[in-house]
């Protein structure tokens, strides 16, 4: 299929609401072929100087126009694709293109991994004092914490790749028990940390088993 492609040093993934600020000239002549043919158009991820992955978003609103022509528009993420072609002009437009294969996803897992990761997520949270939102545990999926769960840029990339749910909530799951260990150990730490300079009451040691060699 040949999609619109407006590359970014970014990650979305698919359900995610993506707000962006458009400003160049090539990228506001495609908002406005969006709004007017109700086209998508597809955001590969510009990573290590290529891009191979990426996913197709719609346009929802224009939130504002500038005088200047800029505007604010929110977008709504669909599809993983992979890039099989680019091109920076895309026919007669000044925006880029290209052709581009979606990926089938199996969004099928076991409940019960489903619940696990999400206990870990909680745990995490919990860790670090921060309030987790409200998320119903039949809405939960590999993407709901995606962005707020500590993964690298590159993290979030190999986790756009994966098309089978399971091998997302098992990525998931592992980044999460390792990020969990090192807080934890970051946690005490900070307890021995304070604990420093306090006087510490010891409890006297019994001498009567020990010997003098």
């Amino acid at each position: 299929m040949k999609l619109p492609l407006f590359p970014l040093q970014s990650v979305f993934f698919p359900g995610e609401t993506v707000p962006l600020h458009i400003f160049e000239e090539r990228y506001r002549q495609l908002i406005n072929d969006c709004r007017e043919e109700a086209i998508t158009f597809g955001i590969p991820v510009y990573i290590d100087k290529r891009i191979e992955y990426g996913t197709e978003v719609q346009l929802v609103e224009v939130v504002n126009t500038y005088e200047g022509g800029e505007m604010d528009v929110v977008c709504v993420a669909r599809q993983v694709f992979k890039v099989v072609t680019f091109d920076n002009q895309l026919d007669d437009k000044l925006y880029a293109g290209g052709i581009v294969e979606f990926l089938e996803s199996d969004n099928d897992a076991e409940e019960a991994l489903r619940q696990d990761v999400l206990g870990k997520i909680r745990q995490l949270y919990q860790l670090m004092a921060v309030q987790l939102p409200e998320v119903p545990a039949d809405k939960f999926n590999s993407y709901a914490f995606a962005h707020k769960m500590g993964l690298s840029f590159e993290q979030e990339y190999a986790l756009l790749q994966l098309t089978n749910e399971t091998e997302r909530l098992k990525y998931i799951k592992a980044h999460l028990e390792d990020t969990i260990a090192i807080l934890k150990q970051i946690n005490r730490t900070k307890t021995v940390i304070e604990m420093n300079g306090h006087f510490k009451n010891f409890d006297p040691l019994d001498f009567e088993d020990f010997k003098a060699e």
